[in-house]
């Protein structure tokens, strides 16, 4: 069996870009079960990693965020629909202005070289890309525990 590289479990396509709503990053996150998203720029090069928790806060009308009580006392219609109401926010208006570089690796890095990158960062997602820094796609901390635990994957 041939060593298996970030390319052959990277997911392509799972990313947002800065105009993006928060509502099509909660369908991009579901749809393709990350655990966070890699927004990229313009060029489609990587610009910071979102946890999904950041992304799942920004759904979360801010006069609820850190009012547990009014939290309680909602409906379970409101509670179960709550986050339409912030569905069309840029997600560039809702994230932290600090500048948070993502992990990347580039599509012939080991899993090895995946797994430390995504170590020393503390993300469960690194980007994929190529010779001249575009997105080719995103590895999660899932795909990498699998093809390392779990060799019949890889099949």
């Amino acid at each position: 069996m041939d060593s298996m590289k970030a390319s052959d479990i990277a997911i392509a396509g799972a990313t947002v870009g800065p105009s993006d709503t928060v509502g099509a990053a909660l369908r991009v996150m579901a749809e393709h079960q990350l655990p966070g998203l890699i927004m990229v720029d313009a060029e489609d090069r990587p610009r910071r990693v979102i946890p999904g928790t950041q992304v799942l806060r920004m759904a979360i009308p801010d006069s609820l965020q850190d009012d547990t009580a009014l939290v309680r006392a909602m409906d379970e219609h409101y509670a179960d629909q709550f986050w339409i109401d912030e569905d069309d926010r840029p997600i560039i208006d809702c994230i932290s202005k600090e500048k948070a570089k993502p992990g990347t690796v580039t599509r012939d890095a080991t899993l090895l070289e995946v797994a430390v990158t995504m170590a020393d960062l503390h993300s469960p997602l690194v980007a994929v890309v190529d010779a001249a820094g575009r997105h080719t796609g995103t590895v999660t901390l899932g795909n990498v525990l699998r093809y390392l635990t779990l060799p019949q994957a890889a099949d």
